[in-house]
């Protein structure tokens, strides 16, 4: 029998999918709604023409009551579609960075401890508000740049890739894409809580744009494209200027160097301690380079830095 022909917006996502498609056995991120069901569909589509095993990671994060009825349902649904799935249930710990980021990582390590590439259904819409996020932080080329394409994350030091294929894929294609494949989506009502910020972030992007009267979605995702790609060449080139698998820095190999490299090379450095770095500790340990009058340790989270006989010291 001859397969059905895709429609438009379901072979948007495909060929979206195939363009990321790592072959042998990848485990899809599914939440249950509109990009995560048309990810898996397309990914379904890429095994049978290319290759591989597409197999479905339901988390429930038993956080909103009935959770697990839903996640339930849908690892049928898939099933039913011919892509394996199951359910991992997971507890989501409390965490000062908030609810949103620490069900992400809890997530995030359900999905990769099988260590096999890890595909997710963020799209172009998500990139958008991501760097609009960005932009809100103050935080610089790297958090404009938004989301990767590809990245790796780590589980007990064993890297995991991940995927997300979607990225130049906009919201309202995946939610065509379901409706193509006849397959019905579920709308997380966290999705329009606006207790949290993502939430009020596209509130305000969607007010922004009808103000200036543009859809400023790809032209959010195209900065992000060039920040990713100068903050990856300067990441690069702070790595080659100093080695900073050391818990002392010459003053001398770092103080010349250009305001936006030594940033770089201190926050690396930093990050030696093991706590959470802002500018505020680079900037401060930055006056013990470029604004040295005698002053006294300066306190990071993890460490305090001196500078003693042309070094800077992390010290305990």
């Amino acid at each position: 029998m001859a397969r059905r022909e895709l429609g438009p917006a379901a072979l948007e996502v495909a060929q979206a999918v195939a363009g990321l498609w790592p072959g042998g056995e990848v485990v899809l991120g599914v939440s249950g709604g509109p990009d995560s069901l048309a990810l898996a569909l397309g990914a379904k589509w890429c095994a049978e023409r290319y290759g591989g095993v597409a197999r479905a990671v339901i988390v429930d994060h038993q956080l909103q009551e009935g959770s697990g009825d839903l996640a339930a349902h849908f690892s049928e649904t898939l099933s039913v579609r011919g892509i394996p799935a199951e359910v991992r249930t997971i507890d989501v710990p409390r965490s000062p960075d908030g609810l949103e980021a620490s069900a992400r990582d809890a997530r995030l390590a359900a999905l990769a401890r099988d260590g096999m590439p890890v595909m997710l259904g963020h799209t172009l819409d998500d990139q958008a508000e991501q760097v609009f996020l960005g932009l809100i932080r103050g935080s610089g080329a790297r958090s404009l740049a938004g989301i990767a394409a590809r990245s790796s994350y780590d589980v007990d030091g064993a890297p995991t890739t991940l995927l997300r294929p979607l990225l130049g894929v906009r919201k309202s294609t995946v939610e065509q894409a379901c409706r193509e494949w006849d397959i019905d989506y579920w709308n997380d009502p966290m999705n329009t809580d606006p207790a949290y910020m993502r939430v009020r972030v596209r509130d305000w992007l969607a007010a922004f744009e009808a103000g200036v009267g543009r859809d400023l979605v790809p032209a959010l995702s195209r900065s992000a494209a060039l920040a990713r790609a100068d903050a990856d060449l300067l990441d690069e080139l702070a790595r080659e200027a100093v080695d900073v698998a050391t818990d002392a820095l010459p003053v001398d190999a770092v103080e010349s160097l250009p305001d936006a490299l030594r940033w770089r090379v201190l926050k690396s450095w930093l990050g030696r301690a093991g706590g959470v770095v802002a500018m505020r500790h680079v900037w401060a340990v930055d006056e013990l380079l470029t604004g040295w009058r005698g002053q006294g340790p300066i306190d990071v989270p993890g460490a305090r830095v001196v500078r003693c006989e042309g070094e800077l010291r992390l010290v305990g």
